[in-house]
């Protein structure tokens, strides 16, 4: 059998050529589907990895073009502190909802002043609740000049003392005027206004002086240490200018201002608040940067505060959420530090008991949902509170609804 031929150098070189192609073509295929493979495990992977509430968020981005939202592995309700579940009872809804509202108990009564129903709507008069009926039995107006929100507020037992504040809707500056209201014959008369306006200053009768402390300055965001007091007696300045008292260490709005067993007692807060939009013609509200604290200063000799146990959690918009029961003062709600990831406001649900024996705190109870600005009263073992900016739902602890609902439970201690 004859040898076959030898392939001619004319068709050699081509057909090594297309056979180099042709390797480098599988090569090329089998790479691409082995890396096509890997990524589609991955991305199965960290599909898997992700909540539904990320996976939904992502998606829902996506469809309406816009950027995702930045994935986040912190739950919504991480700020809460475990405590027991109490029975509360709804009761008669105050007549109007009411958010930065302020209150003061006399007796079996609940005066409730001012406040936003919306932020274009404020209130300019006094709703009253009795604790023995359970009904909002009465109401007056307020003085036109006087502040229509995140007032400083406190009583003698019959005189109810309203001071600085808020006057107008939206984000408008705080005023220094301040008035007295005798609650016997329903007649107003003013006092001698601060030095300077404040926004929502801590403020308590001590030793026959009012106290005006802390609060936020007259652009509602920069916080302010100042502090006077003014001597009256019955609804009456014995004074016609308030005397300059040593500053509080640490300022800002919306904390509790508590005095017992003589004491001075200033709880949370924060420092900063919405603003103004800069020339907004109807002082629109824009939100600045803020800071929750926990802080408790305690001032006893009038010359030195004292920085006591902080609460169990920072909290703030508690001015008047508070009562005193047992020598004990109960806080019921806030707000707290906003979420590190959605940056949203975050409600407070708990309530706190602070021993003023022991000076220690303690979380003792639940409320019915989370609310902010709670107006809280105690009555023949009972613990109410109405009114507020409530929460979303159980497992979303951010603000909705401005509400005027009132609620009760039995108190035990």
């Amino acid at each position: 059998m004859a040898a076959p031929k030898p392939l001619s150098p004319r068709f050699a070189v081509p057909l090594a050529i297309a056979l180099l192609l042709a390797l480098g073509l599988v090569a090329d295929f089998l790479w691409s589907s082995s890396s096509s493979s890997g990524t589609s495990g991955r991305g199965q992977l960290a599909s898997a990895s992700r909540t539904p509430m990320q996976a939904t968020a992502k998606k829902s981005g996506r469809a309406r073009g816009k950027k995702p939202a930045a994935e986040g592995y912190l739950n919504a309700t991480y700020a809460d502190i475990p405590a027991p579940r109490w029975d509360w009872e709804e009761m008669p809804a105050a007549p109007v909802p009411r958010l930065d509202g302020y209150s003061v108990q006399i007796g079996d009564l609940l005066y409730v002043f001012a406040g936003y129903e919306n932020l274009d709507h404020v209130h300019s008069h006094v709703d009253v609740y009795n604790f023995t009926s359970n009904t909002w039995t009465g109401r007056f107006d307020m003085p036109k000049e006087m502040a229509n929100s995140h007032l400083g507020i406190v009583t003698d037992g019959r005189y109810i003392y309203a001071l600085t504040g808020q006057f107008g809707p939206q984000c408008r500056s705080p005023i220094n005027r301040n008035f007295v209201v005798d609650t016997v014959t329903k007649e107003w008369h003013e006092l001698p206004p601060l030095a300077v306006p404040r926004y929502a200053p801590a403020t308590q009768l001590w030793r026959g002086r009012l106290h005006v402390m802390g609060g936020g300055k007259e652009d509602r965001h920069e916080p302010g240490l100042e502090h006077w007091s003014l001597a009256v007696k019955d609804g009456k300045a014995l004074e016609n200018e308030w005397r300059t008292e040593i500053p509080i260490p640490r300022g800002g709005p919306h904390r509790a201002c508590i005095v017992a067993n003589d004491k001075l007692f200033v709880i949370g807060g924060q420092e900063g608040d919405f603003m103004a939009k800069p020339g907004s013609p109807i002082f629109k509200c824009v939100r600045r940067h803020e800071v929750v604290y926990g802080d408790v200063y305690m001032l006893d000799d009038g010359n030195k505060w004292k920085q006591l146990s902080p609460m169990p959690k920072p909290n703030s918009h508690i001015e008047c959420a508070w009562v005193i029961v047992n020598n004990s003062v109960i806080i019921v709600g806030g707000t707290t530090e906003k979420h590190p990831i959605t940056k949203k406001m975050i409600l407070v649900g708990e309530v706190f008991r602070f021993d003023l024996d022991t000076l220690t705190w303690s979380v003792i109870g639940r409320m019915p949902f989370r609310i902010k600005t709670a107006l809280a009263g105690y009555w023949d073992g009972w613990l109410y509170f109405t009114s507020g900016q409530r929460d979303r739902g159980p497992d979303n602890p951010a603000p909705k609804k401005v509400v005027g609902c009132t609620w009760r439970t039995k108190l035990h201690l």
